[in-house]
């Protein structure tokens, strides 16, 4: 019985270690890093918000050459377009739709370890056959090309859906 309550103690006390080691090399890593408002998102002037300085945000309009990515186009009516996105969505991991409009729709993506957020952000113009994108890490500078590939993602599933 003593045995057995040294073994889960011990087991504890290594968590513990663990925990306290993560957050003592998060704190040499995170003083740099960059906290995005999240406020400040969504369609304004029928544009999405510009990327910040830092290379962990892709948007599909008025951006610099990093910072770029295509609009996805689609060939169905906006509608059809829009549900099949938000059913795409559904099947995104750790994604989850918290604001959607008749032409907006903002999804919140969670990084699976440490469960950062990004803001996901789609734009669909009265005048256009045309998706604005928008993915922006809420912390950090680098994401290693997770906003781009995500969104990448997200175009092929709707091409695959013939939208």
């Amino acid at each position: 019985m003593i045995h057995s309550l040294t073994a889960i103690a011990q087991r504890h006390l290594l968590k513990i270690t663990f925990v306290i080691l993560i957050t003592i090399a998060s704190s040499f890593i995170l003083p740099a890093a960059t906290w995005a408002d999240s406020s400040n998102l969504g369609v304004d002037h029928g544009h999405l918000t510009s990327c910040p300085n830092s290379p962990n945000c892709v948007v599909s309009q008025d951006a610099d050459a990093e910072h770029s990515i295509d609009a996805i186009a689609y060939h169905v009516d906006r509608e059809t377009a829009r549900a099949t996105l938000l059913k795409v969505l559904t099947v995104v991991p750790r994604t989850e739709v918290i604001e959607q409009t008749d032409n907006y729709i903002h999804a919140l993506s969670k990084s699976r370890i440490f469960k950062f957020i990004d803001d996901v952000e789609f734009y669909f113009p009265t005048d256009e056959s045309v998706i604005h994108i928008r993915s922006a890490s809420r912390v950090g500078q680098s994401d290693l090309g997770v906003n781009r590939r995500r969104l990448e993602q997200i175009r092929l599933a709707l091409r695959d859906l013939n939208i």
